[in-house]
């Protein structure tokens, strides 16, 4: 069943994002008046076409659904010379301009439709985690600013003044930090706790593009918190069980500090391999039996316990387990923007993540990103599938993201991409020549190379992923 579903939610979301940019470069050839000989989704063996009787255009869906084209008249891909009377509406008889608006109209429309899904997500509201953050590691930014854990963030603006801006959830507040760490700001953050409103500033001056990676909420010392970590099961022989740990204990702390992130209470026992933690517990009339079974609230406990020493496939080395399976309820909020906000933010995110993915392409071009960033059909339909049982906005939310990597790798300077002929286009406007054909032969076969190169690597990234190589 899992399967089908990513099948099926892989197809739909290649089926919109291939019909939405090719209509685009349709469209904008249309109204400047190029005849569009075929539109076509997918490639290979036609498994459905259909020829307009008033344009003459051929629709067709072929057997490989993994992109699409669109064919326009053009004199230097006919075998056949054209009537002259079919001439005024070939593409190479446009002028320069109308080429580079037809061009680029695939990319763009690609950037619409993830404006228009974003704002979708907006304006129908999502339940989001609460931007209350967990005790942060020591050193950190976060750490540095003082944040202590349990804080609501609720606001945001530059340290030199300018208007604050409302952080709403921790998605709102994961976003704003981002662009502030692309900027190298320093930044004052409103948060809300149990004694009332601080300010903390945050210098992210010294936060490079390096760091910023899919962890980088991480690495500034930021993690959601405030959420109530429960024992949901303990493994028989295991360190939490000779403790006495058992299903329905609620963590409150370790070691002192509050225990309210899965993510950091796994890495804080993991860096203490057989040493001896105190955890405080809470148990109701639902936690242990016997002796510990209250009635009420429920009572505080310490617990001693020491983390076995085990070996870390991954890593090779020593790292403390104690055998607890967690789960974790994190408290969360109700999102919901008017229309014309929910365009404006819509338009952010799409910018944000636009600017945000050139940048991490050239990071990895000058080898300061990993290139297994880079990811396949097999990753895209997971996600899908994984998206799309999250429920509608998570999949909308998807589609967006999927859509602005469409555009942005369509827009890269290479040849048989968008991004290529844009670029020929652009030398023929400044210099008034038409780039020789000899010299676009060449580009075309370096452009294939880095299609084939990249491609390859993306294929591999999944299948390492599947077989965790």
């Amino acid at each position: 069943m899992n399967l089908l579903i990513e099948l099926l939610a892989f197809a739909v979301a290649i089926g919109v994002l291939v019909v939405v940019h090719e209509y685009g470069h349709y469209s904008v050839a249309r109204l400047c008046g190029v005849r569009v000989l075929r539109f076509s989704i997918g490639f290979g063996k036609p498994l459905f076409q259909w020829v307009s009787p008033k344009t003459g255009t051929e629709w067709t869906i072929a057997a490989l659904p993994l992109g699409g084209y669109v064919k326009m008249l053009d004199e230097r891909e006919t075998g056949a010379p054209i009537a002259a009377e079919a001439l005024p509406y070939a593409f190479n008889r446009q002028s320069v301009w109308s080429r580079i608006a037809i061009v680029a109209a695939g990319p763009v429309a690609n950037f619409l439709l993830a404006i228009v899904l974003f704002a979708l997500v907006f304006a129908t509201g999502v339940t989001e985690p609460a931007a209350v953050v967990a005790a942060p590691a020591p050193n950190t930014p976060a750490a540095l600013a003082g944040f202590d854990g349990g804080e609501t963030i609720v606001a945001v603006r530059s340290v030199n003044g300018g208007e604050s801006e409302p952080v709403r959830s921790w998605s709102d507040l994961r976003w704003k930090l981002l662009g502030a760490t692309f900027d190298h700001r320093r930044i004052v953050l409103s948060a809300k706790d149990a004694h009332g409103t601080s300010d903390f500033q945050l210098d992210l001056r010294g936060i490079t593009e390096k760091d910023v990676d899919d962890d980088f909420m991480s690495r500034l010392g930021f993690e959601p918190g405030g959420g109530k970590l429960t024992v949901a099961g303990v493994q028989p022989g295991s360190a939490a069980q000779k403790a006495g740990l058992v299903a329905g204990d609620r963590l409150r702390a370790v070691d002192g500090m509050p225990a309210d992130n899965a993510t950091a209470f796994i890495a804080y026992v993991k860096s203490h391999a057989g040493k001896p933690l105190t955890l405080q517990v809470e148990r109701g009339r639902q936690g242990a039996q016997g002796a510990h079974a209250t009635q009420g609230a429920g009572k505080f406990e310490d617990i001693r316990i020491v983390p076995q020493s085990q070996r870390d496939n991954a890593t090779g080395q020593q790292i403390g387990r104690i055998g607890a399976e967690l789960a974790t309820q994190v408290p969360s909020i109700d999102v919901r923007y008017g229309p014309i906000e929910s365009l404006q933010l819509g338009a952010r995110r799409t910018w944000d993540l636009a600017v945000y993915s050139v940048r991490m392409f050239g990071r990895m071009i000058v080898g300061e990103a990993s290139l297994k960033n880079l990811s396949g059909p097999v990753t895209i339909a997971d996600y899908a599938g994984k998206s799309a049982r999250l429920g509608p906005s998570a999949f909308l939310s998807f589609l967006a993201l999927v859509s602005i990597s469409l555009g942005v790798l369509n827009l890269l300077p290479i040849p048989v991409l968008d991004g290529g002929h844009l670029l020929y286009y652009l030398v023929e406007a400044v210099t008034g020549k038409v780039v020789s054909d000899r010299w676009q032969l060449v580009f075309q076969r370096a452009g294939l190379a880095c299609i084939v190169a990249l491609s390859a690597i993306a294929l591999f990234n999944d299948l390492a992923r599947l077989i965790h190589f």
